[in-house]
């Protein structure tokens, strides 16, 4: 659990990085198609933190599955305690940026992500 002093927000990679976003994670598998990396302002990619090849094929971005999804992707970040541990204790020392390529953003791997280091995982 995450003290009310750290902050984990939430931004897509095709947006400007800013000075508020603090330290930016891309938390995908796959680097977002059409961003240069010189212009991402990435900090750290954490691959193995991103929903497993399989889980992100089968949930296609469908909202209809988000719900499977998103207990799946959960599980799978209970197998990534290492991953998961860095990110925490980013974001004990300050605002961490979860940045993503998916459109939606009510129905994706950093939402999920967000919940689960705040201690708020369905």
């Amino acid at each position: 659990m995450l003290t009310g002093e750290s902050r984990i927000r939430l931004k897509r990679a095709y947006e400007p990085a800013a000075p508020e976003d603090g330290v930016r994670v891309l938390v995908d598998r796959l680097w977002p198609r059409g961003v240069r990396k010189e212009d991402a302002a990435i900090d750290h990619w954490m691959k193995e933190v991103a929903p497993s090849a399989a889980l992100r094929k089968w949930f296609g971005h469908d909202p209809v599955r988000w719900p499977e999804f998103y207990r799946r992707y959960t599980e799978e970040l209970r197998e990534q305690a290492a991953g998961v541990e860095a990110l925490r204790t980013l974001a004990q020392q300050g605002t961490v940026t979860l940045v993503f390529g998916a459109r939606d953003l009510q129905h994706n791997g950093a939402v999920v992500l967000r919940d689960f280091l705040g201690g708020t995982s369905r």
